[in-house]
């Protein structure tokens, strides 16, 4: 049986943990998922207009509880990052087989990958573009190429905040405005289906996984200069980067505190990109 660790219950972490909780071969979940459900995400989540104000993860493991009962989950309402929590985190990662990233900030995708190699755990990631216009797909194995590698090869910049930000579409009165416009559900699902296929994939052949790529695109739509055409896929394979200084093997024992300047580094250089 597998047990799996997931982080995200939101738009498209809901269709991918639902998803995954049917395949038998689950018997555990554990659920890390920090925020409430809102108004402004009743368009885009499965849960109900009347479910508005409770958490996130008390919603999803309600909604397991209903369609697989003997499904064990556990749940952690807080912040991947949440420096208080990392023990807990540490000790749901030991136990788990492999782990399910849904979360759409890079601090916590690095953050997901570094508990990922610690354990020498594979995991899976899923990643919808602005406007819904595509996806990523990408998996992750111990000892292969880290997220901060699969980051560097696709060229992923973080844009600088503007003097005034733009509006947020989904979001109009939030304290913080994204300049990012939000993918229809049928998007959101479309991708999240591709997560789940994925990481049951990977489930299939946990120790010798080989699809032929680490990364998965897929076009939603039809954009000028962007994609040539609606629903066109493309593959990459990508190897571990020798300059990478989050995954290379060390060639002398470093300290923790280099490692967190190392990630600060890397953060800081595709904030410039």
């Amino acid at each position: 049986m597998t047990r799996v660790f997931q982080v995200g219950a939101g738009s498209g972490g809901m269709p991918v943990l639902d998803l995954l909780a049917l395949d038998r071969r689950i018997d555990h979940v554990t659920l890390v998922e920090p925020d409430v459900y809102q108004s402004h995400n009743v368009d885009r989540h499965w849960f109900p207009p009347s479910a508005v104000g409770r958490p996130k993860v008390e919603l999803a493991r309600e909604w397991l509880a209903e369609r697989r009962p003997d499904l064990v989950v556990d749940v952690i309402p807080g912040d991947l990052l949440d420096t208080q929590l990392q023990d807990r985190f540490d000790a749901a990662i030991a136990h788990a087989d492999l782990g399910v990233c849904a979360v759409d900030n890079e601090p916590a995708k690095y953050h997901f990958d570094a508990l990922m190699r610690r354990h020498g755990k594979p995991w899976t990631l899923g990643e919808v573009l602005s406007g819904g216009i595509g996806g990523f797909v990408h998996w992750f194995r111990p000892g292969g190429a880290c997220y901060g590698c699969v980051a560097s090869f696709l060229k992923r910049g973080v844009e600088p905040e503007p003097e005034t930000p733009p509006p947020d579409y989904s979001q109009p009165q939030a304290a913080i405005r994204e300049a990012r416009i939000p993918a229809s559900k049928s998007a959101v699902v479309a991708i999240a289906s591709w997560h789940a296929c994925l990481t049951q994939a990977l489930i299939d052949n946990p120790k010798g996984f080989d699809p032929g790529f680490t990364t998965v695109l897929v076009s939603l739509q039809k954009i000028a200069g962007i994609f040539p055409d609606m629903f066109r896929v493309h593959r990459w394979s990508i190897v571990r980067s020798p300059e990478c200084l989050l995954c290379r093997p060390p060639d002398h024992d470093i300290a923790a505190e280099d490692l967190d300047g190392a990630l600060h580094d890397a953060l800081e250089r595709l904030a410039h990109e």
